[in-house]
């Protein structure tokens, strides 16, 4: 072999082994965890690799939006596509965190729910915080009676955090849903939502971990709690006496969002491709009972699950949808204060 012919042979060898080092590098998608993640795997993460070859390590997190910024701000993220709420996700997008996404193979707004298609993100389920009960004729059925522990005793699961519970408490105190984030957006407002949830501080147990609502009904620890759709539902599959009340029930989406900077941006975008499709949705429908963000999928998911998705017809109606850009404005200051109150004696 000349000279020539070896260094070439070494720099095609070279070169092979670079591109295989690329290929192997695992793909990092991090999610909340629990049964959500693991319904993403069978649906989602698994399909991809035997379709691609390309390593899915499923990294779980509580959504903690200053862990993904710091990922950002070292320059090289450990994390290639992370699932957020859309208030995250448009808070992130906003300020660079996020990686904007062409969605020229991943379809278009019409193919999708409204609000499941942004610039940033990709939505991967809707999902809602219902009003959980056990079954039983003495349990509340709407955000007043929830309040009303004289009338339906026992202690209220709430998660602990200012999204959703000052929605609910001004819906409590006779906001009607239309104009909850009118309410919300002024200062006596917010003084009223507060004020309304210090009436039932006494009697509230506060729940981080989404099974937490699910445990406590059964333990009969308390009687009425807010709750993710999808876990609520799960549960009743295992034979656990509870039930969804979808009456001004909150829903919003989740998505996936790739960290700015991402080595791995174009296998990311090839997960997306592989995810967003109706049988891959209605796949994790079945498994998690969380609603599909593609019309196409709703009629694929098996009738026997339909009744607990929150895009079902009969729950979305009775839904408000979560206000994305008011969280996202807003949303720092109000957890803040809510942390306060909490903290407070």
């Amino acid at each position: 072999m000349s000279f020539r012919q070896a260094v070439s042979t070494s720099g095609f060898i070279l070169s092979s082994i670079l591109l295989n080092a690329a290929v192997a590098e695992p793909l990092s998608i991090v999610s909340f965890g629990g049964p959500n993640q693991q319904a993403q795997i069978k649906a989602f993460y698994t399909p991809f690799q035997a379709a691609t070859k390309i390593k899915v390590d499923a990294i779980s997190y509580n959504g903690d939006y200053s862990q993904i910024e710091q990922a950002h701000e070292t320059g090289s993220p450990r994390w290639d596509l992370v699932e957020v709420e859309s208030p995250e996700l448009l808070r992130g997008c906003e300020a660079g965190v996020f990686e904007k996404i062409s969605w020229t193979k991943l379809g278009n707004a019409t193919q999708f729910v409204p609000g499941a298609v942004s610039r940033c993100g990709a939505a991967i389920f809707v999902w809602s915080t219902v009003l959980a009960v056990k079954n039983g004729a003495n349990t509340p059925k709407d955000w007043a009676q929830f309040w009303d522990v004289k009338k339906f005793p026992g202690k209220r699961g709430m998660r602990k955090g200012a999204k959703y519970n000052l929605e609910f408490a001004l819906l409590a105190d006779g906001v009607k849903p239309n104009q909850i984030y009118e309410v919300l957006s002024t200062a006596d407002g917010v003084d009223r939502a507060f004020r309304k949830l210090q009436q039932l501080k006494p009697n509230i147990v506060w729940w981080e971990a989404g099974d937490q609502p699910q445990q406590w009904l059964q333990a009969g620890q308390v009687s009425a709690s807010t709750a993710y759709s999808g876990r609520v539902a799960l549960a009743k599959q295992k034979g656990v006496p509870i039930q969804a009340v979808w009456h001004d029930s909150i829903y919003d989406f989740d998505s996936w969002a790739i960290v700015k900077g991402s080595p791995n941006r174009e296998a990311a975008l090839k997960f997306l491709e592989s995810a967003l499709k109706p049988e891959r949705q209605a796949v994790f429908a079945e498994a998690m009972s969380y609603g599909p963000t593609l019309y196409d999928a709703i009629p694929k998911v098996k009738s026997k699950f339909q009744a607990d998705l929150p895009t079902s017809p009969a729950n979305m109606v009775q839904g408000i949808s979560l206000d994305v850009v008011f969280w996202a404005l807003y949303g720092d200051k109000l957890e803040k204060r809510f942390s306060s109150w909490v903290a407070a004696k």
